[in-house]
């Protein structure tokens, strides 16, 4: 029995060794450090309700008595009809020969002015269009065009871009009198609390604000109002806007690439970079090695 326990206690011994060899001093083995905490998942951002009837009526107004799909004709057919019934009233209001030909001249010239307005986005530099309030309303070569119109009536001071893809009519852009918003509060703050109240809540970004439906989408937009002093009201057909989107993102100029010198000189496929600062003829024959060279030849 001695023996035994004896021979139990050199096992013992000779199993704790390597741990008191590794350890003189007996110190007890570190714990393990806990695994760094990961980052909370951002706030899941909440939809906005969907809008009532009575607020989608109202937005409806942004139509303006024009419908999407609509030709160029169409829409200038609609035009021409809207003024004349602005200058029945105007005429009717006058027995003056000379004063109802002049209103007639106005209109025709009004006429004539929106419909020179055309121009297709084919790919030439269109003057003003491409750094204006509309510049991020358009692409080029996405068989995209529009016309657009003043909109002086009943007190409004407001312009109308017609928007139309392969011919036919997908978006307005209404570029709002800015005088809507009280001068000590021109900010979006304000333009949002005032847009609202009249439509119902709606999907907020940035200085936009999006209300969406299934005939149509409404985005009153504040992105322009430090640089030209405006506000904007776009309505869209949402079934059009999804081709329209595809194309422009297909047709997207591509990122320009890197060079090949600068390739050969930056580490930018995790091999080692020459060493361009420190001179000598190292770095220099790299680069012309990448480019097929041979280098500078040895020194003799």
């Amino acid at each position: 029995m001695r023996r035994t326990s004896s021979f139990l206690f050199v096992v013992l011994m000779a199993a704790a060794a390597p741990a008191v060899a590794g350890d003189p001093k007996g110190a007890p083995v570190p714990a393990a450090k806990p695994a760094p905490k990961k980052a909370p998942p951002p706030p899941v951002k909440k939809a906005p309700p969907p809008v009532t009837a009575e607020h989608k009526k109202a937005l409806a107004d942004f139509y303006g008595g024009f419908k999407f799909g609509m030709t160029k004709d169409d829409v200038l057919a609609a035009l021409t009809k809207q003024l004349d019934a602005q200058y029945a009233d105007r005429l009717k209001a006058t027995t003056d020969t000379a004063v109802q030909d002049r209103l007639r001249a106005e209109k025709k010239n009004e006429i004539a002015v929106i419909s020179k307005s055309y121009v297709a986005f084919d790919g030439k530099k269109v003057s003003g269009w491409d750094v204006s309030i509309i510049e991020d309303e358009f692409m080029q070569r996405t068989n995209e065009s529009m016309i657009e119109r003043w909109e002086n009536k009943d007190g409004k001071n407001q312009r109308r871009f017609f928007f139309f893809y392969e011919g036919k009519l997908w978006k307005m852009f209404i570029q709002l009198d800015v005088s809507i918003l009280p001068a000590e509060a021109k900010n979006f703050e304000t333009f949002a609390k005032k847009m609202q109240e009249k439509y119902g809540p709606g999907d907020s970004e940035g200085a936009t604000i999006t209300w969406r439906t299934d005939e149509f989408e409404v985005r009153a937009t504040a992105e322009k109002l430090r640089t030209y002093d405006s506000l904007g009201i776009v309505i869209a057909d949402p079934k059009a806007q999804k081709d329209v989107l595809a194309l422009r993102e297909k047709m997207a100029p591509k990122k320009a690439e890197t060079s090949t010198i600068i390739k050969a000189v930056i580490d930018v496929d995790g091999k080692d970079t020459p060493d361009v600062k420190s001179g000598g003829t190292s770095a220099v024959d790299a680069v012309i090695r990448a480019q097929g060279g041979g280098g500078t030849a040895p020194k003799k």
